[in-house]
Order: C-alpha cells, then sequence, then structure tokens
C-alpha cells in the first residue's frame, strides 16, 4: 500500500507539469504559427488526457481486494495505459492531417527563436518527469506510470528532434520544413502509442515476463534448499504493481505438516526479499516418490531407496509444466 501512496504522488506531480507544459506549448505555437511546433503541443493534450486517466486508474488500483475483485484491482492500470496507447495514436493520425494541410499551404513562422527557446524547456522538463516516473514503477511494479514515463521520455526524444528540425528551417528559412519534420514526429507518436497499448493487452491478458522470469528461475536455481526436490506447475499472475504465484513444491514426503511448512515459508521468503512484499504466493507441496531420489540433492537421507544421478536444473520449459514430479526428465549417469 506504501509503494501505491508513492505512485499516487509522483503521479499528482507529472499531472500538473503536464498542464503547465500543455500551456507553454500552445503559447510557443501561437507565438510561431509552426505547425511542427502544434503537434508537441497536440500531444501534450494527450499527455495531461493519459496523467489524469492513469491518476484515476492509479486511485482505483491502490483499493483493497473485496469479495468482487478477490486478487485486488490492479488491472486498472492496464486499462489506463490502453487508453493512452490509444489517445496517442490519434493524436498522431491528427497530427498527419495538419501537416499534409500545411504541406501545400505554407504559414508564415514567426519568432522563431524564442519558440524553440520554449520547447526545449518543456523537453527537458518531459525527460526529468520520465526519468521519475519509471524509476517509481519499476520500483513499485507499477504498469501505469511506467507506460506514462516512457511516453514522457519518448516525448522528450521527438522534442530533440523537432527542434533540430526547427534549428534547420530557422537556418534555410525553407516553408515546406515545418510540415516534413510534423510529419516525421506524428510516425514516432504513432509507434509510440502502438507499443504503448500493445503492453497494455499484454498485462490484460496475462503475457509472460520472460526477463522477469529468467530472473525469478536463476535466483530459485542459486538459492534452492537441499529439501526442495523439485518445483513445478509455476504460475505468476501480475495485478498492477502486485505478482500472483502459484506453484507446485516436491519435498520429502517424511517431513511432519511444521517441517514443510517451514520450507514454504523459505521460498516465499527468498522471493520476497528479492521482489518486496509486492509477490503473493500460494505453495502446493507434493511428497516425493522414490523416483525422485534419482534427481534429489539432499546429501543425507535415510530413506533413499535409488542413488542421486542428476541434479535437474530449473528453466523457464520445466518450472512452467503441468505435471506432478520430475519423473519426466531424462536423466543421464555421471
Amino acid at each position: 500500500m506504501e509503494g501505491y501512496k508513492q505512485v499516487i504522488r509522483v503521479q499528482k506531480w507529472i499531472a500538473m507539469l503536464g498542464i503547465l507544459l500543455l500551456a507553454i506549448k500552445f503559447y510557443a505555437w501561437w507565438l510561431t504559427g509552426s505547425v511542427a511546433i502544434l503537434t508537441d503541443a497536440l500531444e501534450s493534450i494527450v499527455n495531461v488526457a493519459a496523467g489524469l486517466i492513469t491518476l484515476i486508474s492509479l486511485i482505483i488500483a491502490a483499493k483493497p481486494r473485496d469479495t468482487s475483485h478477490p486478487y485486488g484491482h490492479g488491472k486498472a492500470e492496464f486499462i489506463s495505459a490502453g487508453i493512452e496507447g490509444t489517445l496517442i495514436t490519434i493524436a498522431g493520425l491528427v497530427i498527419f492531417y495538419q501537416a499534409g494541410s500545411r504541406l501545400f499551404n505554407p504559414a508564415e513562422i514567426r519568432q522563431l527563436d524564442i519558440g524553440m527557446l520554449w520547447i526545449g524547456v518543456t523537453g527537458l522538463a518531459n525527460l526529468a518527469a520520465g526519468i521519475i516516473a519509471i524509476k517509481t514503477g519499476k520500483k513499485n511494479k507499477s504498469a501505469g506510470i511506467t507506460a506514462g514515463g516512457k511516453h514522457l521520455i519518448s516525448d522528450a526524444i521527438s522534442t530533440a528532434g523537432l527542434l533540430a528540425g526547427l534549428m534547420l528551417l530557422y537556418l534555410t528559412g525553407l516553408a515546406w520544413i515545418d510540415s516534413v519534420v510534423a510529419f516525421i514526429f506524428g510516425f514516432v507518436i504513432i509507434v509510440t502509442g502502438y507499443k504503448i497499448i500493445r503492453s497494455s493487452i499484454a498485462g490484460i491478458m496475462d503475457e509472460s515476463d520472460e526477463p522477469m522470469l529468467s530472473e525469478l528461475v536463476a535466483l530459485l536455481n542459486k538459492n534452492r534448499s537441499e529439501n526442495w526436490i523439485d518445483l513445478h506447475n509455476l504460475r505468476v499472475i501480475k495485478y498492477g504493481n502486485s505478482m500472483h504465484v502459484d506453484c507446485h513444491l516436491t519435498l520429502p514426503w517424511y517431513l511432519n505438516l511444521l517441517e514443510a511448512h517451514s520450507e514454504v515459508d523459505k521460498l516465499e521468503s527468498l522471493i520476497k526479499e528479492s521482489y518486496g512484499n509486492s509477490f503473493e504466493m500460494f505453495v502446493h507441496t507434493d511428497g516425493c516418490l522414490q523416483e525422485s531420489c534419482r534427481i534429489c540433492i539432499k546429501k543425507y537421507c535415510d530413506k533413499r531407496v535409488f542413488p542421486f544421478e542428476k541434479r535437474t536444473e530449473w528453466n523457464l520449459n520445466n518450472l512452467f509444466e503441468n505435471r506432478r514430479h520430475a519423473l519426466q526428465i531424462n536423466i543421464t549417469p555421471g
């Protein structure tokens, strides 16, 4: 919950900053009459709308779980990211239309030097806000504010390119450059919108986060307890900044209930130490079978029936297999 409070606090500042930068960009457009600057201003309308939508979604996602939403309200963040991506894409299409209209009917550009100065200020502000947003999002596992931060950084990068194009326009006086620059950055904006929509759909559809899962697999292999004979049926579902994890853990059959529970606690503590309390785990325990002796790394076991043959290294394939025991794995002696 404390993580969500930090995320919401940062997002409030980003939303207010977006309103201020929107005013500055429209002032720069009014001052210069540049359609390229208008593209930046139009995207800022999306920034403000997306920032407010993200803020609302974060407030909703911070609500505690209830009978209607037993896993909480974290999916609201993915919905907000999808809306943000859609708005960005629409803005890109509007920019294409404006740039096309002005390409054959170029307007007079005025006070471009002052306009570029104001646009440069907004670019630096977006860059700083984006870095803070992504850092906060990664720390608190928040998809909504991370998507917003990536958008702000892409906006800052596009502003840098915009300034380069405006500088060329300023030096040459060729009016058509204004529309060409707008076309280029309209395309960049559309690509950004598509990527955000794609990531939001991935979250809603519970698509696997392979980089995170690879880190998790490496952590489990490195810190494996000798009583963890096998781990399988692993499932990870993301809800906002929370992760729900299900898995089956094979333990020596002769452990009593308290000893088995202690091993489950070790597994949960290992993951929470690395990923924080945003992880919620449901662990089902299986008792080992005689054939399990062949892959059991426990050194001293008076119940062993078969000699140890080979340690099974966990990976993205066998951890996610839907099985009860690691008996299907091919074992080569020695």
